[in-house]
């Protein structure tokens, strides 16, 4: 900003410079030839009286009787004066037809002149030269005199030009920076005052702004606390009853309470991971079993689906090769989340089988995709199913929002592949480095989701070494 801010101002100052310069240095040159001319007329006019008073009554001079001094000192330096006069010739008569005598004072001048001449007809002529060069040099001498007030005049502009852009630009380089730290959730930051009236307006009103922000985010905080330690004792009180059923003599009951407590204990962890993400600027991701998150979420929508008379299946595709582990650099979390809300609307506004597939794509990406055999989703409704409150049911219209909201949190994207029929693609940024399971229930076990049968998973089998660090890089949206 400040480079074109100085470039412009000195682009303005130099185009004012030119149009004030030329006129001004053309003027110049034309004023110091009139200046030669004017000088050579006014000499030229009190030659032209001397002569005729050195003449007299008489209208002619005495031969040899010229006085050249006189003239001489109207001569201008480095000047030549040719002067034609009468002479008497010595009778009685005092006519003025006597011969005519020629006079030349001044040295002879090579190359171009600049003269005036005079006639006075009886009484004779003159002519004053002068060399051209002294004119050209005059004329060349009052444009260096321009061009050197231009050359100061655009040199003090840049000047002023970059004291100018560095007082704008700095001040709005500096809220730029403060307003980019306090989109990074960085609210600690002093918000200055620069002097200028606009920019300490927009000072205050970003202050304002991060203050009440920082303000509300402490309070939505707050808030997430005080609802988990809610929902914890909810959950505790239905772990309890649980535990109760475990002990109960029907076996058909001990196992719905035993993954009625296995999905307890995964929903308490998710509580807990949306919480400490909620209490973090930023959250490191994990490597993720995408295949073991999506055969977990197939067990626990079956029943749903079996009592629709409807199935769900998982299976690898995509680019899948092999099988195996494909792991996701996300958060856990968010990911099953964003999973659930795309299989429940499959559960609730599809038709036929839902299908899970997952593959890895060549560009170091990860894809999971939800399909089903429904109707799909109207033309004129696909533009509007990810905006939050818009629901083509009873709905609520955050479900889909909300796991687009997710997904994009860990530089992917969700998207409707298709409309008819319904395709939905999760695209993740894959975990390129060794893998290092940071929970034990993700790591994938024999005859489970890793085995490449349960859900379809692909597995590289590459034998890195856990715990390397990664850069996970955002997915770009089409």
């Amino acid at each position: 900003m400040r480079r074109r801010i100085l470039y412009s101002m000195i682009a303005m100052v130099v185009a004012v410079g030119l149009l004030l310069g030329i006129p001004l240095a053309v003027i110049a040159w034309w004023w110091v030839a009139d200046n030669a001319r004017q000088d050579l007329d006014g000499r030229i006019k009190a030659i032209a009286d001397q002569l005729i008073r050195q003449e007299g009554e008489s209208g002619s001079i005495a031969p040899g009787e010229l006085d050249v001094d006189a003239f001489g000192v109207l001569l201008p330096e480095g000047g030549r004066l040719t002067i034609r006069y009468p002479v008497t010739t010595g009778d009685d008569s005092g006519a003025r037809s006597g011969p005519m005598e020629t006079r030349v004072i001044g040295a002879r001048i090579d190359g171009d002149t600049v003269s005036d001449s005079i006639a006075l007809g009886a009484a004779g002529t003159l002519l004053l030269e002068i060399p051209a060069s002294d004119v050209r040099n005059d004329q060349l001498f009052a444009f260096g005199v321009v061009v050197m007030v231009m050359a100061a005049s655009v040199a003090a502009g840049t000047g002023v030009a970059a004291v100018t852009a560095g007082r704008l630009a700095d001040p709005l380089t500096d809220l730029a920076d403060r307003a980019a730290a306090m989109g990074r959730g960085e609210f600690g930051a002093h918000w200055r005052r620069y002097g200028i009236s606009e920019l300490d307006r927009v000072s205050s009103a970003l202050g304002d702004a991060n203050a009440e922000i920082a303000l509300r985010l402490e309070r939505e905080r707050e808030t997430v606390g005080d609802v988990s330690h809610q929902l914890r004792s909810r959950l505790t009180a239905i772990q309890l009853r649980l535990d109760e059923l475990t002990l109960h003599e029907d076996p058909a009951v001990v196992v719905e309470a035993e993954a009625g407590l296995e999905q307890i204990d995964r929903l308490a962890r998710e509580l807990d991971e949306f919480v400490a993400q909620s209490r973090e600027e930023t959250t490191r991701s994990q490597p993720v079993d995408v295949g073991h998150t999506v055969a977990t979420l197939v067990a626990d929508f079956a029943p749903a689906f079996a009592s629709r008379g409807r199935s769900i299946v998982a299976g690898g595709g995509g680019g899948a090769g092999g099988g195996g582990t494909v792991a996701a650099s996300t958060h856990p979390g968010r990911l099953r989340e964003a999973l659930s809300v795309l299989i429940d609307n499959a559960l609730t506004h599809g038709a036929g089988q839902c299908r899970i597939e997952v593959g890895e794509l060549s560009s170091g990406l990860v894809r999971i995709t939800v399909a089903d055999d429904g109707p799909g989703v109207a033309d004129e409704l696909a533009v509007l199913i990810f905006r939050r409150g818009f629901s083509a049911g009873r709905g609520s219209g955050v479900g889909l929002s909300l796991a687009r909201a997710l997904i994009e949190a860990e530089g992917g994207r969700l998207e409707l592949g298709s409309r008819r029929p319904p395709v939905f693609s999760i695209v993740v940024p894959a975990w390129t480095e060794g893998i290092e399971w940071a929970d034990a229930a993700q790591a994938p076990t024999d005859g489970a989701a890793g085995d490449g049968t349960d859900c379809g998973g692909t597995q590289r089998g590459d034998g890195r070494a856990p715990g390397s660090e990664v850069t996970r890089g955002r997915v770009p949206h089409r």
